[in-house]
């Protein structure tokens, strides 16, 4: 008996998941007291939960209350904060109904291009772009329609581009600070870009989960510039949340009955113990901000170090905690350049071919949210490796 795989089935894999399993299996390789492997592969920030949202989990889990499902939407308190927080950071007041709390970011995507989109849909985006954006299409039966960007426009889509397709796209997906290469969209390219997609007919995706994380150009919302606007955002990157598995949608009027309904079929509700640590999370901002000031050490010195080390063409490193490096002096394989570097030095780095299938080969992502002592330590071992 043949069995049918699903289409889903093919999506093609986020390769830094795979770099992630080759790194441990590395470190699992290494002799006792060998030096271990450095991760510079994965965003993920290595300060952890702040400590007043692991209190309030501990908390939670002493009260003896059940922690069981929450509204599909989340915690209607959490949404509050979620909005006051809106307000404080971009001063605007978006109504809870139109807060969705989700199993992270990654569970917000679904959600939201399931809403927003119909199967043939074309959705674009710049390249370099985070992979799960054309996965999590491809899967849903869209079309990514791929830009690609250079450094002339800091890796970030423009008018021009927009203007360039033909038809026009059903959508656009924009991140800013943006992964792989920690650059932004400045306020009047956002806005403008938002103005663009309202003239158009085109739905704006726009991914701000590295808000929190820039360092010389201020922020801006989507929602500040379009009502038509997704916004989407998590408490993993500025609010070192990872492993929690909990984000936010922030939705125009017409999309929130339609999420909400996918939501309570997908995912119930998002963990009610990761809501409540969540929730304590907008409390701990000084500690938060700590965390940054340990990542811009960190870029400031790989900015410095790196090209020492043959790395000399890198993207401005603006925001979120990531350096995407061109290569292409030293290798056009950066999946097998990664391997050696793996290998022969032990530093876990991500193959740009995750992030643009097109010139990736000769690109290189460096995350620099580990450790500051491991920073230094990858630049000192990459100085001396050819």
């Amino acid at each position: 008996m043949v069995l049918k795989i699903g289409k889903g089935a093919s999506a093609p894999p986020f390769i830094v998941m795979d770099v992630i399993a080759a790194a441990n299996a590395r470190q699992a390789e290494l002799a006792p007291g060998a030096p271990h492997i450095i991760r510079m592969e994965v965003g993920q920030p290595g300060t952890g939960a702040p400590a007043g949202a692991v209190a309030a989990a501990q908390a939670a889990l002493r009260s003896g209350h059940p922690l069981g499902y929450t509204e599909a939407f989340g915690l209607r308190s959490l949404r509050h904060r979620i909005a006051a927080h809106a307000k404080d950071w971009y001063g605007i007041e978006p109504p809870i109904e139109r807060i969705a709390v989700t199993v992270g970011a990654s569970g917000a995507f679904p959600l939201a291009f399931l809403a927003a989109f119909d199967p043939g849909d074309r959705i674009a985006m710049a390249a370099p772009f985070y992979p799960p954006y054309v996965n999590i299409l491809t899967a849903l039966g869209m079309v990514p329609v791929i830009m690609e960007a250079g450094p002339e426009t800091r890796f970030q889509p423009s008018i021009a581009m927009l203007e360039a397709l033909d038809p026009r796209p059903d959508g656009l997906i924009v991140a800013s600070p943006c992964n792989p290469a920690g650059t932004m969209l400045h306020r009047d390219e956002l806005a403008a870009i938002a103005v663009w997609c309202d003239r158009n007919g085109v739905r704006l995706i726009s991914d701000e989960i590295y808000h929190g994380l820039n360092y010389d150009s201020p922020i801006a919302s989507a929602a500040e510039f379009s009502d038509s606007a997704v916004v989407v955002n998590s408490f993993s990157k500025y609010f070192s949340m990872t492993g929690w598995r909990i984000g936010w949608l922030v939705l125009p009027a017409d999309l929130a009955r339609p999420v909400e309904c996918l939501a309570q079929n997908l995912f119930i509700s998002a963990p009610y113990i990761a809501q409540v640590a969540a929730e304590a999370a907008f409390d701990c901002h000084d500690e938060l901000r700590a965390n940054i000031a340990r990542y811009r050490r960190s870029r400031d010195h790989l900015l410095e170090a790196l090209p020492k080390a043959g790395f000399s063409r890198l993207s401005p490193a603006e925001g979120a905690f990531y350096l995407f490096a061109d290569i292409g002096d030293r290798s056009n394989d950066s999946a097998a350049f990664c391997a050696r570097m793996l290998r022969e030095v032990g530093v876990a780095v991500s193959p740009g071919v995750d992030f643009d299938r097109g010139r990736g080969n000769r690109f290189v992502r460096f995350s620099y949210c580990g450790p500051e002592d491991d920073m230094r330590a990858a630049a000192e071992r990459l100085t001396h490796w050819q």
